[in-house]
């Protein structure tokens, strides 16, 4: 009697191959582009927030007042350049990240810390991902935080950029982004591994032990905790960026801004809007890692962590 052996979409895929990192990269689209999406409500706000804290008493206020001009379409104001955006964030954020922690933890420096080698790697391509994200980040801040809004399309949002400031004019917020992200996505991706790690060990038993649906569970844990850890790290950084791209002035260099805008806002202006980013990101967090690691088991490859 012979066993039949498992099928899957792909056929099997050896780790750390091409087909692998390619596998991983789709995973990362599929994880960030829709969840990211999902929560353009709350992005929503919280950019207003962040740019004017007046502009609404609460959350719950500002929904009310954006559903009540606009609709509930209002209140998915930008999800395009999000979607679009994120999706290509995620594609260099995950497939990337695995990349860099197979040359660097296997190849380059076997004998590293592994959270090292998490860290290098995260940061390294983070440094990459956002390059493709901050142009559509770029459009999405300007539209979500003029009113009446700088434009109503991400094609609109593109033209009119382009026209006023040039090709430019969409990286005016690298730096501030790269400052945002990368600590975000160091803090993400470590802070994960080593929760994933924990958890197993708390349980008592190998990860190999559990069946898919169980590993993917806990990989939702693990990036539900890693997700408000990220908020905290990365929440001034994000707080700047909003602003830069909703208050630089035309020819104003970028540290000039930061210095003017500082001054205006001072430290807890800084910290404007944290709870709700600390929901939007556990949330968010939680579901990516949930979404990349069911897609990874999918394919019949070892969810991410554990070991």
């Amino acid at each position: 009697m012979t066993t039949q052996k498992p099928q899957y979409p792909l056929g099997k895929i050896e780790p750390n191959s091409a087909k692998y990192f390619a596998s991983c990269t789709f995973g990362g689209i599929i994880a960030c582009g829709p969840t990211h999406t999902a929560v353009t409500p709350l992005d929503l706000v919280k950019c207003r927030r962040q740019v004017d804290p007046k502009i609404y008493t609460s959350n719950l206020s500002a929904w009310r007042s954006i559903i009540s001009k606009e609709g509930l379409r209002g209140v998915f104001f930008g999800w395009t350049p999000t979607f679009v955006g994120y999706s290509f964030q995620g594609a260099g954020k995950y497939g990337f990240y695995e990349y860099f922690k197979y040359l660097y933890g296997d190849q380059l420096f076997p004998n590293a810390n592994r959270t090292v080698v998490f860290l290098g790697a995260s940061a390294s391509a983070e440094f990459f991902a956002d390059i493709a994200l901050c142009p559509m980040e770029a459009i999405k801040v300007r539209m979500q935080t003029t009113l009446p809004p700088f434009a109503h399309t991400l094609r609109e949002g593109w033209g009119k950029i382009v026209a006023q400031e040039g090709l430019s004019g969409l990286y005016k917020g690298l730096y501030p982004l790269w400052a945002r992200q990368i600590p975000y996505t160091m803090t993400k991706f470590a802070t994960f591994e080593e929760t994933v790690k924990y958890i197993y060990k708390t349980l008592g038993k190998p990860k190999e032990s559990y069946n898919g649906l169980q590993q993917t569970g806990v990989s939702f844990l693990g990036g539900y905790i890693a997700g408000i850890f990220c908020a905290i790290v990365s929440h001034p950084a994000d707080v700047m960026v909003s602003k830069l791209n909703a208050d630089r002035k035309a020819g104003e260099g970028a540290m000039t801004a930061v210095s003017r805008i500082y001054r205006n806002i001072g430290f807890s202006g800084l910290w404007n809007g944290l709870p709700v980013r600390i929901v939007m990101l556990g949330t968010l967090t939680g579901f990516q890692w949930l979404i990349y690691d069911s897609f990874k088991v999918f394919l019949g490859l070892p969810t991410t962590g554990g070991h």
